[in-house]
């Protein structure tokens, strides 16, 4: 590509005005797709699509990147790392229906219960991922840091400010609900941070509780019952039971040999 036309720089004006624009990949790409273009017999239209194609898809690359580190996931966790052979067909259609995000366009829940080690916080983690790719802010912590963090909004008269700003986050992923006993004021906190979001957002949560066992956590069956009502009104529930999902691989192999020292 010569990039001159009758003596006009078309390659460097280009590159300039997509530094005006803001379009980097652009910058870096028109020239190899335009070669590409002429080897190929492209129409103007298909370059144009060809070029603007791959800055969006950078875009979009770039934007889910950001979400991501912005919900400070302990780990990231995808659904093509889990392993999915231990949960019944029904619950499989369920999940895979949810990686589609549509739940999260419709505010609605996503509840995981299970004994510790089902995988909870990994699909939890991959559901949230699954939100971000679809251009959805999320955001993650555990039960117990999303309650410190509103306990001291609630000390410094913050408290509704901090619920509204969290509404920002199409996606909260409340973690390790029941792990840790909440005392009467962490209850109530945990009910209006549901309650802030009925409706108006999503909230993934696991619980390593049935919810017949919440009035134990959170000091009050009213209060639990309250809690539990406003999350599952428009929520989808799943059940993960059986064997620890962690340990479980660790356990397939073959039996460890008997010990034969003192024979």
């Amino acid at each position: 590509m010569t990039g001159t036309v009758a003596g006009k720089d078309v390659t460097g004006e280009v590159r300039f005005l997509a530094r005006e624009l803001k379009t980097p990949v652009i910058g870096e790409l028109f020239a190899v797709l335009g070669d590409q273009a002429r080897e190929e017999g492209w129409s103007h239209e298909e370059y144009l699509a060809a070029v603007l194609g791959r800055q969006v898809a950078s875009r979009a690359v770039n934007g889910t990147r950001m979400r991501v580190s912005a919900a400070r996931f302990p780990q990231v966790k995808t659904l093509d790392d889990f392993t999915f052979t231990h949960l019944p067909t029904k619950t499989k259609d369920v999940i895979a229906h949810l990686a589609t995000t549509t739940f999260v366009g419709r505010k609605e829940n996503v509840v995981l219960l299970g004994p510790p080690g089902t995988g909870k916080t990994h699909l939890a983690i991959a559901l949230a991922i699954k939100a971000a790719e679809s251009t959805y802010p999320v955001a993650f912590d555990s039960a117990t840091n999303w309650i410190s963090r509103l306990a001291d909004a609630h000390d410094h008269n913050r408290l509704a400010a901090e619920l509204k700003r969290l509404k920002r986050y199409r996606v909260l992923v409340v973690d390790e609900v029941g792990y840790l006993p909440f005392d009467a004021a962490s209850a109530s906190l945990f009910f209006q941070l549901v309650a802030s979001r009925y409706e108006t957002g999503t909230i993934i949560l696991t619980s390593n509780l049935m919810f017949s066992r919440w009035g134990e956590t959170l000091g009050d069956d009213v209060v639990a019952a309250a809690t539990i009502d406003r999350l599952v009104h428009h929520a989808h529930v799943i059940a993960l039971d059986g064997d620890s999902y962690r340990t479980r691989k660790h356990r397939t192999g073959p039996p460890p040999a008997a010990d034969t020292s003192s024979m």
